[in-house]
């Protein structure tokens, strides 16, 4: 893809964000340098280039950086009786960070020689196995729903959630850890990785978290395609929201 195309992916989502009030001058200076760095990659060492990308890359998904206020989509509402409230936000800089990585990532050669057979066995295992999980940590309990937001979520959890955490993980972690530490240890350690950004909300959450991300680590690794680890995020992500407590069952 031409640097000017990938330009135009933040560039977008750091206009479209000023516009709304929801990105300020420090968060333009702050996403432009991201942007840059990113898109520099071929000039500099990829030593330097991809711990400098990983921890500016998290800081921005983390919300750690100032600038940047979400836009509320949705009233507070409760989605299951037995859990908390919830709103529908989108979160600007971590949408930059999925756009950004996107555009770099449309960027690189594709080496795709999947294993169509293990990619289908990793999928639905995952499927399955994960929200079971869930519901055996006392994380959830089972409560179907058809929530009146679900497209306008099923847009903002694809677009802001899965794209940068996939893009982050898998796309970028998940290859050099792979690359030094061979197969198995770099999808461990990459699993491990992910499920630790998720501590915040709870130690299980973060040990399920680790549990799925290993599922899409394997989706990516024996598929070769950046999509399938995102689909099947997507697909835990959306039984999450259709099935069971959402977003967590309250103890």
């Amino acid at each position: 893809m031409p640097l000017h195309l990938q330009l135009l992916f933040p560039f977008i989502v750091l206009a479209l964000g000023h516009g709304l009030g929801g990105v300020q001058v420090s968060g333009l200076l702050a996403g432009t340098l991201f942007s840059a760095w990113v898109f520099a990659g071929e000039r500099l060492s990829a030593q330097l280039w991809l711990p400098v990308t990983l921890l500016a890359a998290t800081a921005l998904a983390a919300h750690l950086l100032p600038g940047f206020k979400a836009l509320l989509l949705s009233a507070p509402q409760a989605l299951s009786p037995d859990a908390p409230t919830y709103v529908l936000r989108l979160s600007w800089d971590k949408l930059l960070v999925g756009m950004t990585l996107l555009a770099w990532w449309l960027g690189r050669p594709r080496t795709a020689n999947g294993n169509l057979r293990l990619t289908c066995l990793v999928i639905l295992a995952t499927l399955l196995l994960v929200p079971l999980l869930a519901l055996a940590l006392g994380l959830v309990a089972w409560q179907p729903k058809w929530p009146g937001l679900i497209w306008e979520w099923l847009a903002v959890n694809l677009l802001v959630a899965v794209l940068a955490e996939e893009l982050l993980f898998r796309g970028l972690l998940q290859p050099a850890l792979v690359s030094r530490l061979g197969v198995w240890p770099g999808l461990l350690a990459t699993a491990a990785l992910f499920g630790a950004v998720h501590l915040p909300f709870s130690p299980l959450f973060a040990l399920l978290a680790g549990c799925a991300g290993l599922g899409y680590g394997l989706a990516f690794h024996y598929s070769g395609r950046l999509a399938a680890a995102m689909a099947l995020h997507l697909a835990v992500n959306l039984s999450h929201l259709l099935l069971l407590s959402y977003p967590l069952r309250l103890v």
